[in-house]
């Protein structure tokens, strides 16, 4: 399945996980666009968080220089922002926290903008700080789409809201929405 976007990112923190796994459970297995994943979680402790989003689909945790492939779907690795190179493969990147968090959802949606400019869609979920909008807001000035929860059925409103405030342009959608677009129904 051919998509209008050549990569779907999804950023989320507090309360997006839920939301998250009922996004991947609709992902088809023919869409083309790889989805990367970004999710704050516990830098020192052992993450189990690729093994709870895998329900149908297996979850890649990219290692340093290797290529972003069609059908998959990756989650950036524990402690360590995830960046696209021009080459269109992943770097790990180890530098200081940004918004507070490794992996910074800012610093990949800034490298999706970057590299796959107006075939990229940028979704930002429930979250309580406002890392992601300052990147949401790159990914549309590049010509990309960006979209986020609708802050109403958020658990932590901080990041969506964030990105309203910040983007022009950004669009406000429900789950079912983004699901929809996600699947290429609008």
């Amino acid at each position: 399945m051919k998509n209008r976007f050549d990569v779907i990112t999804i950023g989320g923190s507090a309360g997006s996980l839920l939301v998250l796994t009922d996004i991947l459970d609709v992902v088809p297995y023919h869409l083309a666009a790889p989805v990367i994943i970004v999710l704050h979680r516990l830098r020192n402790v052992q993450s189990e968080m690729g093994r709870l989003l895998s329900s149908k689909r297996r979850i890649i945790e990219p290692e340093d220089k290797e290529p972003v492939k069609e059908h998959s779907i990756y989650l950036a690795p524990q402690n360590y922002h995830l960046l696209i190179e021009a080459e269109k493969t992943f770097m790990l990147d180890y530098s200081e926290l940004v918004n507070y968090s490794r992996p910074s959802i800012d610093m990949t949606f800034s490298s999706i903008a970057d590299v796959y400019g107006p075939r990229s869609l940028g979704i930002l979920l429930s979250g309580a700080n406002k890392d992601g909008a300052a990147g949401l807001c790159q990914i549309i000035a590049a010509g990309g789409r960006g979209i986020v929860q609708d802050p109403e059925t958020a658990a932590f409103d901080a990041m969506p809201q964030s990105a309203i405030q910040m983007c022009d342009g950004v669009q406000i959608l429900s789950i079912e929405d983004i699901k929809k677009i996600i699947i290429g129904e609008t």
